[in-house]
């Protein structure tokens, strides 16, 4: 392993990034310019180089939030995260999981740059208070109050049930069995009847849905409908999409997208499908994740 501290912690610094942002590329890019402010740095006279890592990459965050919320204004569709194909071994850490989820992404897209910078370290890193006071240029006590307001926010606002990797994978393989073989009743019991699917396809992509679907006969009639109407073949197989169990699409033998599925009482409460395909690059490699 190298010694430089930057190639150390690379996955906690993307992750702190990716989290922030929710698009891998972004993070990349706030990576690249966080290695060339420390490659400037006198890096004998830094005594905490994970904390000062952590630091830099989050002023390079909080700079990029605030150039992509404009961005995202004139986003065509709903907009949802880049989703990231990671390891089984991320559910192992439930609360790294759970933070890279597709529900809780979309959570803190809801907050202000500085209040998701905030609950980002704080919640999710467990930096201490005055650590993140530096890197967001604010004092311990409003750090604190920040913190507190952001947490009460997320914890309206996220999933109510937290579902364990192997229920979640059981469900997920129902439902792509259902969907693989256009099983209408497969797809009915599977889906809870006020289901949410959220679609990004960016206004790129035929079929996909640029407002919310509510209900699962809507959703079932929609995804059948649609199957049949675009005469293509239709492949989602099992994957690991954000720290927990979904699938990748897969359209005629090309990528074609990502599903990422909340899931309460055995049943699939809001599905997340990923179909733009600028957000598609990271499905094709485990991304390298720490914390």
């Amino acid at each position: 392993m190298s010694d430089d501290p930057f190639v150390t912690h690379r996955g906690l610094l993307f992750t702190v990034a990716y989290e922030m942002l929710g698009s891998a590329a972004d993070a990349e890019d706030v990576l690249q310019e966080s290695w060339l402010r420390w490659a400037d740095v006198d890096q004998a006279h830094v005594q905490e180089p994970r904390a000062y890592l952590v630091r830099i990459v989050t002023r390079q965050a909080l700079n990029h939030l605030r150039t992509v919320s404009r961005r995202r204004e004139d986003y065509v569709g709903e907009w949802l995260p880049e989703p990231l194909l990671t390891s089984p071994d991320v559910a192992d850490d439930v609360e790294l999981a759970e933070s890279l989820s597709m529900a809780m992404l979309t959570v803190l897209e809801t907050l202000g740059p500085i209040e998701r910078a905030v609950f980002v370290l704080r919640e999710v890193f467990d930096v201490p208070y005055d650590e993140i006071a530096e890197a967001v240029d604010k004092t311990p006590a409003a750090v604190r109050q920040i913190a507190h307001r952001a947490k009460d926010h997320v914890a309206a606002r996220r999933p109510r049930m937290r579902v364990d990797a192997t229920e979640q994978g059981q469900v997920v393989e129902r439902f792509l069995a259902a969907l693989n073989t256009g099983d209408l009743q497969g797809l009915m019991d599977v889906l809870a009847p006020d289901v949410v699917a959220v679609a990004d396809g960016g206004g790129q992509v035929r079929g996909a849905a640029r407002r919310p679907i509510v209900g699962a006969e809507k959703l079932v009639a929609y995804i059948l409908g649609g199957l049949a109407k675009f005469d293509v073949r239709f492949v989602a197989t099992p994957a690991w999409v954000n720290g927990a169990p979904g699938a990748r699409v897969e359209v005629d033998g090309n990528l074609a997208g990502a599903m990422s599925v909340t899931i309460e009482n055995g049943r699939i409460t809001r599905l997340y499908t990923v179909a733009n395909p600028h957000k598609l690059a990271w499905l094709d490699a485990e991304a390298a994740l720490a914390r």
